[in-house]
């Protein structure tokens, strides 16, 4: 056995460098490369090694923490778990930053490996620069707040320690059913101590995805309950784009007559002209796909978490007898529901069972509902793409009690855009390339697009919910870029996201790398907005106003914002747009140009699409001085007592 002696942090470079997933016979190099801002934390121990010796790991400078964790997770996710890149940060500060980062990752189930620097293990210079200190336990640093968001965590204080570390951190950042992100603590002394490693844990390590096969007994009941329901219904979730199941369910569907709905994870599996694709489900679902949801008697949920927004809080199957039917590859999700499981991997699972389902000759009984489904959402798809403000009387799609007179008056004085946003996504909908992959977290426009986004090509449907996180748009999609080079990547973001973060744009730049930033200025925080009001609320600081100085209050006039002029400072070609044909024409320039794009496009207020028959708890006042919000309280009650209990 030989000794190689290194420090600890190129011990983790060296290690890295050689890890690989195989899938399907397919080997992939999983570790691309690392996104690194460097700090007292970090610049001298990681720093150090990949300045010396990289490897074939390409190293991209970040321009803040969670941005740049945003862009590895979007590779990740477009990459579909199956090569990823690690994030390095400093102490303190440079590490809670990216706390936001795996939260997101975590909850959306996406590999994410995190290498934030932590402060001396040895304790001599204690306190250091950015160090918080705890009296009741001097072994806490900023870093434990990962262990909340962490599928995996640890703290490397010896350096002998990083070889069970990895190990683990490689364990469970290519378990489909448990990856998330992991979270490897790196002392800053600790990172340049020297270890004598031994030569084997260097060595080239090939880690095997293999497709776990639902047992005979699975099967068995799943053929039990599937046969004796009429109207099934399928809901395609992101384990069927990770597993790469969506053939697999198309033809499950295509030969049993069984529709499928998609939650945001799972569009863009199934293009949406398939004629068994009812389209998005749930709280942001569509027209089509919730008519027939509160009709089936089975619901098969394929790689499904099942969230709120899904299952519209587990009120929206309303059919008195139905049941669930959970194929999923994690024990956890397979037994949500008090659903059947079929713990397995998704294209395994419905290959399987498609073959004893055959044997019966079963059909579903849907008969011509389905395409009637299909046809009155392609009608309704077609109206809000249509909608045009038409002046003074104009009804938006969400048709609340703002004071929209005064407020579109005031916008488009300030911006002389008369745009919806319905018909902006119309628009795009139509002039973008086919191939190309869209990008979203956050806000109204992750329902508008589940609602009536027609989806192409593969994979080009991208949208991050599980976490909704306001930030990841512009930031994901140069991961997404790196992810896939040869294909035209927009974000598609609001004001409020764009403004909370977007830091990456830079780097996008900086690399080369173009991405396309789709930006509805609004002048508000549209989508909470619109639920202030929905539940009883007037407008409350979510408009972006001045303060008043007559009463003190946000109410004042909008605060205008030139996200072109910013952009452009960036070195991004941008585009101011309030027309149809501006939009238009800035879609086709953008395509013609080598460096990342902005199109500053203002809509107005309340333009979005609404929402098709769903509900969604939230926590409302039960008490208040309103009548409305006590109504509102009222009517929540109800819809509870409609919903499952669990």
């Amino acid at each position: 056995m030989g000794k190689i002696r290194l420090t600890m942090a190129q011990a983790l470079v060296r290690f890295l460098d050689n890890q690989y997933l195989l899938v399907d016979g397919v080997e992939t190099k999983f570790v691309k490369g690392i996104f690194a801002i460097f700090g007292h934390g970090n610049v001298l121990g990681l720093g150090q090694a990949l300045e010396q010796d990289s490897g074939e790991l390409v190293v991209h400078q970040g321009r803040n923490e969670q941005g740049m964790a945003h862009a590895a997770t979007g590779f990740a996710k477009q990459k579909l778990r199956r090569q990823i890149y690690a994030c390095t940060s400093s102490v303190g500060p440079g590490a809670a930053n990216m706390i936001t980062a795996a939260a997101t990752a975590t909850a959306n189930r996406i590999p994410l490996l995190l290498l934030p620097g932590d402060v001396y293990a040895s304790r001599q210079p204690d306190p250091v620069l950015q160090q918080i200190e705890q009296s009741y336990d001097l072994s806490i640093s900023t870093n434990d707040a990962f262990r909340a968001v962490s599928k995996y965590w640890d703290r490397i204080v010896r350096p002998e320690q990083l070889m069970s570390a990895c190990i683990n951190a490689m364990r469970v950042l290519t378990d489909p059913a448990e990856t998330g992100a992991v979270t490897l603590c790196l002392p800053q002394d600790v990172q340049g101590e020297a270890y004598d490693y031994p030569d084997y844990f260097f060595q080239k390590r090939v880690h095997r995805l293999d497709r776990r096969p639902a047992t005979e007994g699975m099967l068995a009941d799943a053929l039990a309950l599937l046969t004796a329901k009429r109207k099934p219904l399928l809901v395609c979730g992101g384990g069927v784009k990770y597993s790469q199941a969506g053939q697999a369910l198309r033809e499950f569907a295509e030969r049993f007559h069984i529709p499928f709905v998609e939650t945001q994870a799972g569009k863009g599996t199934v293009p949406s002209s398939h004629p068994f694709n009812l389209g998005g489900i749930g709280e942001t679902g569509c027209l089509a796909a919730n008519t027939l949801a509160k009709q089936a008697d089975l619901v098969i949920g394929v790689g499904t978490r099942y969230t709120d927004f899904t299952t519209s809080s587990k009120w929206l199957f309303q059919q008195p007898d139905v049941d669930f039917l959970n194929i999923n590859v994690s024990g956890f999700d397979a037994g949500k529901l008090d659903g059947v499981q079929v713990l397995a991997d998704a294209r395994a699972a419905l290959v399987a069972l498609s073959a004893l389902l055959a044997q019966s000759d079963y059909r579903a009984g849907w008969g011509d509902a389905i395409a009637e489904a299909r046809s009155a959402q392609q009608q309704e798809t077609a109206r809000v793409y249509a909608v045009e403000y038409t002046g003074e009387g104009f009804v938006p799609e969400i048709d609340d009690h703002l004071d929209r007179g005064r407020v579109f008056a005031e916008f488009i004085e300030q911006t002389d855009s008369l745009l919806t946003q319905s018909r902006v996504l119309g628009v795009l909908n139509q002039h973008l390339p086919q191939d190309s992959v869209i990008v979203a977290a956050a806000g109204s426009l992750p329902g508008d697009l589940q609602r009536v986004w027609h989806n192409h090509g593969e994979h080009g449907y991208h949208v991050e919910y599980g976490y909704s996180c306001m930030g990841y748009e512009v930031n994901a999609a140069l991961g997404v870029k790196l992810a896939e080079p040869q294909r035209e990547v927009y974000a598609m973001v609001g004001d409020g996201a764009f403004m909370m973060l977007h830091s990456e744009l830079v780097t996008s730049i900086q690399e080369g790398c173009k991405i396309n930033v789709v930006l509805f200025d609004n002048m508000t925080n549209g989508c909470i907005n619109n639920l202030q009001m929905e539940h009883g609320m007037d407008s409350y600081t979510t408009e972006f106003r001045f303060r008043n100085p007559q009463g003190g209050k946000l109410d004042g006039n909008f605060v205008p914002v030139n996200f072109a002029m910013l952009a452009a400072a960036y070195g991004c070609k941008t585009y101011s747009v309030t027309t149809e044909q501006q939009l238009i024409d800035a879609l086709a320039d953008a395509r013609l140009q080598k460096v990342s794009t902005l199109l500053d496009i203002k809509v107005l207020p309340k333009t979005m699409v609404h929402k098709y028959l769903s509900w969604w708890r939230v926590g409302g006042a039960q008490v208040a001085d309103s009548e409305k919000i006590v109504a509102v309280a009222r009517k929540l009650q109800e819809n509870i007592d409609q919903a499952r209990d669990y």
